[in-house]
């Protein structure tokens, strides 16, 4: 599998490129896992018969042969799937002033995610839609498969890595005019850091119950920084802390509260993973440090259950 450390770390230039190279990275490495053989690829070529769509004809095996080849894939199946990215203030911790591929905050982290699965998408042919919110519902677009499109997406994946926010939100607010705009059943993947105040945990799991509705495969990426928010690994100095969306401080010395903080953000995610288990949500924790192949084998295994 692609780490981090194998792409080159500087500022990201071409997200289109950088997604291509997370992928090919992935795929080499689905080799040696219960995935090898899974389609991602054209499988073998055909001849191209006069009248069919060029789209996706071998133009290298053209220039070999001479003769017209088209790719025949294995996989025929059109999936639809819609990304969602929460862009509030809370995603954009750690405050970088530049971000590369070794070096993301959360909702960097998402956006090359997301640029990821669009790629796999292209090569297996599915559709793809995109939503993104913070204090509004700031993008949408539905799902559709033209290169077009995806270059379309990709722009505002773009602006996710170099824009700044103070925005709040209630996230629930959102996926309840999302699932309205969803009509085809379709995969979901949902991006988000999961901060919200706890009288708000019942009206987030309607709302992705909400999302499920037309018989949609719903998998929440719940992103997180492990280092900090998992862990509390701060240097034992007086610290203030500031809640990025609040502004509310607080002033403690690390050390003095890194057990009792770890337990609960455990039991935390102990409780989101049951109560998604019991809503029948795909419900999968993603380390921003950690690289993305957790993101892209829930694809595959998501794409097999609703083949």
């Amino acid at each position: 599998m692609i780490k981090l450390s194998e792409v080159k770390s500087s500022e990201i230039k071409n997200l289109d490129i950088l997604a291509k190279q997370v992928v090919e990275g992935f795929i080499t490495g689905m080799h040696k896992s219960p995935f090898h053989g899974f389609s991602v690829e054209f499988s073998e070529h055909k001849l191209y018969n006069k009248g069919e769509s060029t789209r996706h004809i071998d133009w290298k095996l053209f220039a070999k042969t001479e003769k017209l080849y088209t790719k025949k894939y294995e996989e025929e199946t059109n999936l639809r799937c819609h990304l969602i990215i929460d862009n509030s203030a809370s995603m954009h911790y750690p405050v970088l002033k530049t971000q590369t591929i070794d070096n993301l905050n959360k909702v960097g982290f998402s956006a090359i995610a997301a640029a990821a699965l669009m790629e796999i998408l292209k090569r297996q042919r599915d559709a793809v839609g995109l939503s993104i919110y913070s204090d509004t519902y700031e993008y949408y677009a539905p799902e559709k498969g033209s290169e077009r499109h995806r270059k379309m997406l990709l722009h505002q994946l773009e602006q996710l890595l170099v824009s700044k926010t103070t925005a709040k939100t209630e996230t629930y607010k959102y996926l309840h005019e999302i699932a309205e705009k969803i009509h085809r059943r379709s995969l979901i993947f949902l991006f988000t850091d999961m901060f919200q105040t706890s009288e708000n945990d019942s009206k987030l799991f309607d709302a992705l119950r909400h999302l499920k509705h037309n018989k949609h495969e719903v998998v929440l990426f719940h992103t997180y920084d492990g280092e900090t928010e998992f862990n509390f690994n701060f240097d034992n100095v007086p610290k203030k802390f500031v809640d990025v969306e609040t502004g509310e401080e607080v002033n403690v010395y690390a050390e003095n509260i890194q057990e009792k903080y770890k337990k609960i953000v455990s039991n935390y995610f102990k409780e989101l993973k049951n109560k998604c288990l019991q809503y029948k949500i795909d419900y999968i924790p993603v380390d921003i440090h950690k690289g993305f192949n957790e993101v892209l084998t829930s694809y595959l295994i998501s794409r097999k259950i609703n083949k």
